[in-house]
């Protein structure tokens, strides 16, 4: 993804608008907060004035105790107004961060399958944690210091201009050299900045991506080669950070140069104007006070354009995932049809259904007719590429059709919410990931409410409590990847799912890394479940082929025929050659074990 170029003299203020966003829930504190920076500002412009009462006080053998209760008083408030204002904008921008990544999280989890999938879930992960961490200082800190380092600046000038107006013109033409180089270098800064944020972020979706096959990296030898790809992102974000760097470093260099020059030529002309008594020395200090402050609000302009710019990208990339599309939580559409007696009509049916992954995409199933009986075990073979796993998103609504549709007890998908048709299902995944957290976690993730009882009975289904009986903390042991081995994961996965005792388990070969003597309790535990329910397979074993009551042959993304094993095998070639395939894998797969 390319970030568009930010630039705050081309196009800022639709841009300012998306960061404003983020701070606009928040626009009384950021008052309050530009109320105490402005006063601030106006005790430290009221110190040179009120040190050069105190001058004026010396020469005239006045009494100092005045000026200096003054300059006290000034000091106090002075550090109680920036204890406040820094407390206040340092607890509102965790807010602000914390809205932001709470929103992206639960958006994240709402959004459809293909718009989560679009992207690498390391890209994702940055926008979450780098990107808010660029956002905390600019929707916060840095507009609020941008107004109050161009009125601390105005101010400065007036009062210098009040003092002296030559020493003013003096200085101004070393204020408006700076501000042109700044002008043209910032823009420069900000694309640098952007890149090197870019790059990061594909450096995350890599090294997660990495990661993950950690083991086939290591076994195809490309440890080096892998390392060179994720390091090439870091290098060319380095580069891109350096660039910046190097220009903010000849920014500050420009600004320090050219106020350092303008103290000098402020001294040297203040010192003649002193000689000529054109000009009072407590005058020419007190102007002198504010060239050395000078350089504040110039400072903290500069780092404020940058913060913004910097944030404003982040807020960009942030905002992005509002286009994200996300499941729907209403019924899309009412139907009108009565509602069928539940024992007279299948669980599910899917009637002359076509799907694609996205328009203009070539369809991946076309004109599919299938019931799933009440009760029962149905296997989905067919080679890869047919459509297995298409057939499971559209039931899982994963994926939407783009003709026909879909019936829950007789009544349409679109009749249903998401939420209403998934509390129905249940989903063991082929490659059953497990969900962060202890084993209990893992289970209660479908059914939160379920019993220490419960939990016990699916474990003893699936030949899993004295596992985890042995284990020192139980149930409440973390899962990793090194605590349990592939097999055991699959067998957590199909306890959670049982679990959930629902009207249709969907199993993505639930049992292709068991043993055998596990394989044929679980089987057990199939067949048990498809006596009081439906079970729904895609079958990659020979085993899960014959006991399924239906079989569903698939090719092409259609549905070739159906039946049971016998009869298939007698009547469909392509059939036979998936069991002689199934056969031969079960057989390699007995001989490893």
């Amino acid at each position: 993804m390319t970030v568009p170029e930010t630039d705050l003299q081309s196009g800022s203020v639709p841009r300012l608008r998306i960061l404003w966003s983020f701070a606009r829930p928040h626009k009384r504190t950021l008052a309050l907060a530009l109320l105490l920076a402005l006063v601030g500002s106006a005790v430290g412009l009221a110190t040179p004035m009120v040190t050069k009462g105190v001058l004026d006080a010396l020469g005239e053998s006045s009494s100092l105790n005045g000026a200096v209760a003054g300059l006290l008083v000034l000091v106090v408030v002075g550090g109680a107004v920036m204890f406040w204002q820094w407390s206040l904008l340092g607890a509102l921008g965790e807010r602000v961060v914390l809205a932001a990544r709470e929103s992206m999280v639960r958006r994240f989890l709402r959004a459809t399958i293909p718009a989560v999938t679009r992207r690498p879930p390391g890209e994702l992960v940055t926008r979450v944690t780098s990107d808010t961490v660029l956002l905390h200082e600019a929707a916060t800190g840095a507009l609020i210091g941008l107004i109050n380092a161009t009125v601390l600046l105005l101010g400065t000038l007036a009062l210098m201009a009040v003092l002296d107006l030559v020493l003013l013109a003096t200085t101004a033409a070393a204020v408006v050299l700076v501000g042109v180089l700044f002008a043209v270098l910032m823009p420069g800064i900000a694309k640098a900045q952007q890149r090197a944020q870019e790059h990061l972020g594909r450096l995350g979706g890599t090294l997660e991506g990495t990661l993950r096959a950690i083991r086939t990296v290591k076994v195809s030898r490309a440890e080096d080669r892998s390392a060179e790809r994720i390091v090439s992102d870091a290098r060319t974000s380095a580069e891109y950070g350096i660039r910046a760097a190097r220009r903010e470093a000849l920014a500050w260099t420009i600004a320090l140069a050219g106020i350092q020059l303008a103290i000098i030529l402020i001294l040297g002309v203040g010192a003649w104007r002193v000689s000529e008594g054109q000009l009072e020395v407590s005058s020419l200090i007190a102007f002198l006070l504010y060239a050395f402050g000078l350089m504040e609000p110039i400072s903290e302009l500069g780092q404020n354009i940058t913060a913004l710019q910097s944030g404003i990208a982040a807020a960009e990339r942030i905002r992005e995932t509002d286009d994200m599309e996300t499941e729907g939580t209403t019924v899309l559409a009412a139907t009108s049809a009565k509602p069928h007696p539940r024992d007279r009509v299948p669980v599910l049916e899917l009637r002359n259904v076509t799907a694609a992954y996205g328009p203009g995409a070539e369809p991946a199933v076309r004109g599919i007719d299938l019931a799933i009986p009440r009760r029962g075990h149905t296997a989905i073979v067919g080679p890869s590429g047919a459509g297995k796993t298409t057939l499971f998103s559209l039931v899982l609504r994963f994926l939407e059709p783009t003709g026909g549709e879909l019936l829950l007890d007789g009544r349409p998908y679109r009749a249903h919410t998401h939420d209403e048709l998934r509390a129905r299902l249940a989903y063991v995944e082929q490659d059953t990931p497990i969900v962060p957290g202890t084993i209990r976690d893992n289970l209660l993730l479908s059914r939160p409410d379920a019993t220490e009882e419960e939990l016990h009975r699916v474990l003893e289904e699936v030949r899993l409590a004295e596992r985890v009986d042995a284990l020192d903390d139980g149930l409440d042991t973390p899962l990793s990847g090194t605590t349990v081995s592939g097999g055991e994961r699959q067998r957590i996965a199909l306890a959670r799912a049982l679990l959930r005792t629902p009207d249709v388990l969907l199993l993505d070969e639930a049992t292709a890394q068991l043993d055998g003597l596990t394989e044929a309790a679980v089987q057990d535990c199939v067949r048990s479940r498809a006596a009081r329910g439906a079970v729904v397979t895609i079958a990659h074993r020979l085993s899960t082929v014959i006991d399924a009551d239906t079989i569903v042959v698939m090719e092409a993304g259609r549905v070739r025929t159906r039946g049971r094993h016998e009869e298939l095998l007698a009547t469909d070639p392509l059939y036979g050659e998936l069991v002689k395939a199934l056969r031969i894998a079960t057989e390699a797969d007995t001989i490893v074990r």
